[in-house]
């Protein structure tokens, strides 16, 4: 791309069946310049996702604008993270039919998270991404937990304790356990209430040796200390505390709540 037509933007958009959410980017000074959420709940059960989101681009002109680079980011629990060494693209359906069921005609993909060793294999939303090539003719796409992961990664540089975090998702969570820098367990599990979430990490924390006495305890997402979620959580372990997103919050200026909330995208 010629310097001058440069726009030093980039657009995020994170999808999945429940809504999208999308913010962009000013590229110069690294910050977040604009950001929008869309749910699906109330909408015709007869429309297909693809109408769903093309009213989105229709009622929402931020979408339609120019970028230098867009990026598609797909959010289910349908992913997996396998380490470089036991890695092999030939086989990526092979390491996620251990956690969801897989069929023949499934579209598998990875990103390579070479800093860690690591790669996450997934299956993005095939219709989604063919509405996005007829939007933006070239884009890039990641797996929501690849982001997530990275950038817990990140932050627990010289961190030796173990420690759990807590993704929550609309009807599902993800658990990762990190050591420094070092990803030792990462499972997505699918809840409805309080004690389906508290069960889950108390078993997770069991077999890693984690002590409810000692390990701390940070959730990330739709989440605040009102919650029935975090309540419960509070009851059984000791060390319990939402994600701090001061550092986030120097780029942007949304709510902490919503730093929280939208902690993959603007990471992105």
């Amino acid at each position: 791309m010629d310097i001058t037509e440069k726009k030093y933007k980039k657009l995020s958009i994170q999808v999945s069946l429940t809504g999208l959410s999308f913010c962009s980017f000013d590229t110069l000074n690294n910050t977040v310049s604009s950001f929008k959420e869309i749910h699906f709940d109330h909408f015709d059960k007869n429309l297909k996702i693809e109408d769903l989101f093309a009213n989105a681009f229709a009622e929402h002109p931020e979408l339609n604008e120019q970028y230098d680079d867009v990026l598609v980011i797909h959010s289910n629990n349908l992913s997996t993270f396998v380490p470089t060494p036991l890695f092999d693209e030939n086989y990526l359906g092979s390491y996620l039919q251990y956690n969801t069921k897989v069929f023949e005609t499934d579209f598998f993909a990875f990103d390579e998270i070479s800093n860690y060793e690591i790669n996450a294999v997934y299956i993005p939303y095939v219709n989604m991404n063919n509405f996005f090539i007829d939007k933006f003719g070239s884009f890039d796409y990641k797996h929501a937990n690849s982001i997530l992961v990275t950038k817990l990664l990140d932050t627990s540089k010289n961190v030796d304790a173990k420690k759990m975090m807590v993704h929550f998702n609309q009807g599902h969570f993800e658990i990762v356990v990190i050591q420094n820098q070092k990803l030792l367990l990462f499972n997505s599990f699918e809840y409805q209430t309080p004690e389906d979430f508290i069960y889950y990490i108390l078993f997770t924390a069991e077999q890693l040796q984690m002590n409810p006495e000692n390990f701390p305890l940070e959730l990330i997402g739709n989440i605040n200390t009102e919650s029935p979620f975090y309540k419960m959580a509070y009851k059984y372990i000791r060390n319990v505390s939402l994600i701090d997103v001061e550092d986030l919050k120097w780029n942007n200026y949304f709510t902490e709540a919503e730093n929280r909330n939208h902690f993959i995208l603007f990471n992105s």
